[in-house]
């Protein structure tokens, strides 16, 4: 995770998102109590702001300094109910058993070969809370060689589903439909998503 490639990238343009939350989210939190909740790769904040309108505790968390500056400026309504926080999850876990959600959409987590901040991400997960993932499906994506992209090291909501174990009980585990336009300039029609709840 290259916190100068996440810059440079917001700021090629005003606004690089919506600004809408994410439907996944929608769809499968509103169901949900409020509670305490981790938004990783928060972005510009739509994802974060909508929980906290909900009554959430959010903490979010982005590499990209430039991104959180744009959710701080767009989340006034929401002050004092989102932690804007800078850190490579990749690196650094989260707390241990701390989140009723940990929301985790479209945020490119490489596969290791010991699973370590997967499993970080996992083990914040509180129990009796969710763990939802959302990406692109894989026939939506395409390698970048030069950019050294290859959709393939990435993992996928299936490939997550396969590490849990007797502690976890698996709600979703499908493809569907977008339930918004694909952002401008690519390709994404399908979303896979994995809905999961901690047991214990």
């Amino acid at each position: 995770m290259d916190p100068q490639f996440w810059d440079d990238m917001y700021r090629s343009r005003d606004q690089l998102f919506s600004g809408a939350p994410n439907g996944v989210l929608v769809t499968e939190v509103t169901d949900l109590p409020p509670g305490q909740a981790l938004d990783v790769g928060c972005g510009e904040g739509a994802d974060a702001i909508w929980l906290a309108r909900r009554g959430w505790q959010v903490t979010a968390v982005d590499i990209s300094r430039a991104a959180l500056e744009r959710a701080v400026a767009a989340a006034t309504d929401v002050a004092g109910r989102v932690a804007w926080t800078r850190a490579d999850l990749t690196d650094t876990p989260p707390p241990a058993a701390a989140f009723d959600l940990v929301s985790v959409h479209y945020f490119p987590l490489p596969h290791q070969p010991d699973h370590t901040a997967l499993r970080g991400l996992l083990d914040a997960v509180a129990p009796g809370g969710t763990l939802l993932f959302a990406t692109h499906t894989l026939a939506d994506l395409s390698s970048d060689p030069e950019r050294g992209f290859d959709p393939g090291d990435y993992y996928q909501p299936d490939e997550i589903a396969a590490l849990l174990d007797d502690d976890w009980t698996v709600l979703i585990n499908e493809t569907r439909p977008r339930t918004a336009p694909a952002p401008a300039g690519t390709h994404h029609t399908q979303d896979t998503v994995l809905r999961a709840r901690r047991l214990r």
